[in-house]
């Protein structure tokens, strides 16, 4: 039975110690996917150096790897992947906001901001949205530490072939077992009895194997404690993407579909529309 070692990662642009990024480490053999620890970083470069280590392993990072095609082509921006992502990279975030703001303000009501093509079937925001999810500060701080560790990211830069870096979306796979339901929030005050039972939930599924990826989660008692009383959701998200990272895995081609756009990326996943 072939085994592998996976990671999943709740990243943060801003981590602190009250908001780290959590990386949850796992061992996926057939069906089965063993937590085997949940790390927590309070600084990009901790995480960045914690990346750095030898592999191999097969990483889904929640964070977007690229940018909406439309946007970056009516920007005048590169249209080659590293070349747009170094741009990127040197640009300041009141830059990125006051770029993105004043795209966005010469567009429709309903259409303000562009998609990847990814974000339909993901059911995610778009890459360039500054708050309510800040992604696009996420991707300015998360591709560079990717880059600087010298990791393979399929269909878009060739690196190190025993670390393998795979955008996740925590998101994509909840939705698929409560709905819309809310299971997390940052607020203290927030910290409801019904997003407790929405946690209990998915972890429920996720050690019965009750979800599309054919796979069971399991854990220590201690484990599934944590992830559930975890109130703000980042345990339970990193290991949502380790188990979407265990299971592109397990496919040909990282289970990216043929041909997507590198100027964009993709959802580890999502099912690309039909023609």
């Amino acid at each position: 039975m072939p085994v592998h070692e996976a990671i999943g990662v709740d990243f943060s642009s801003r981590p602190s110690r009250r908001k780290p990024v959590v990386v949850a480490q796992g061992q996926a053999a057939g069906t089965t996917v063993r937590l085997q620890a949940l790390h927590a970083f309070d600084t990009l470069e901790g995480f960045g150096e914690w990346l750095k280590q030898p592999g191999p392993w097969v990483g889904g990072f929640d964070f977007p790897f690229g940018l909406p095609r439309e946007l970056v082509e009516q920007l005048g921006w590169p249209t080659d992947w590293l070349a747009l992502m170094r741009h990127y990279a040197a640009l300041e975030r009141s830059t990125i906001r006051d770029t993105f703001a004043a795209f966005c303000a010469a567009r429709p009501v309903g259409g303000k901001f562009a998609h990847r093509s990814t974000d339909g079937p993901a059911g995610s925001s778009s890459s360039m949205k500054w708050v309510n999810p800040p992604v696009a500060y996420m991707l300015h701080a998360g591709v560079p530490l990717l880059l600087d560790a010298g990791v393979h990211l399929p269909g878009l830069l060739d690196g190190d072939r025993g670390r393998v870096a795979l955008e996740a979306y925590p998101g994509l796979l909840a939705r698929e077992l409560i709905g819309r339901r809310s299971y997390k929030n940052d607020d203290p005050v927030k910290h409801t009895p019904e997003r407790l039972i929405a946690r209990k939930d998915i972890v429920a599924a996720l050690e019965q194997g009750r979800t599309s990826l054919g796979l069971r989660l399991k854990l220590t008692p201690a484990q599934h404690d944590a992830l559930i009383a975890d109130a703000s959701g980042d345990r339970l998200d990193a290991v949502l993407c380790l188990l979407q990272t265990a299971w592109a895995g397990g496919r040909d081609d990282w289970g990216l579909p043929a041909g997507f756009d590198p100027v964009e990326g993709w959802i580890v996943g999502a099912i690309p529309p039909g023609p």
